[in-house]
């Protein structure tokens, strides 16, 4: 094997959404990585449909939806 070319492969403390953690190896960048979404809050395993909202993204999306309909709705008046 070549040597130099090859990642950092190392012990990880893995954090669950519940709390749980557990050990692996990776070649995750840090010492413990800290999960957002795993199986036991996946609504493909939970069988729920739970909204997952990231860094506002619902309220971003709305925000310009509201703005393009405010956008169409002047453009009709003006169209009258």
């Amino acid at each position: 094997m070549k040597k130099g070319i090859h990642p950092y492969y190392h012990t990880v403390d893995v954090v669950m959404t519940d709390g749980t953690t557990f050990k692996t190896r990776s070649c995750y960048k840090s010492e413990k990585m800290v999960l957002e979404i795993d199986s036991k809050s996946h609504p493909f395993f939970t069988g729920k449909q739970v909204l997952v909202d990231t860094a506002g993204r619902v309220d971003r999306f709305n925000k310009r939806f509201a703005k393009a309909q405010e956008m169409m709705d002047s453009r009709k008046k003006e169209s009258k």
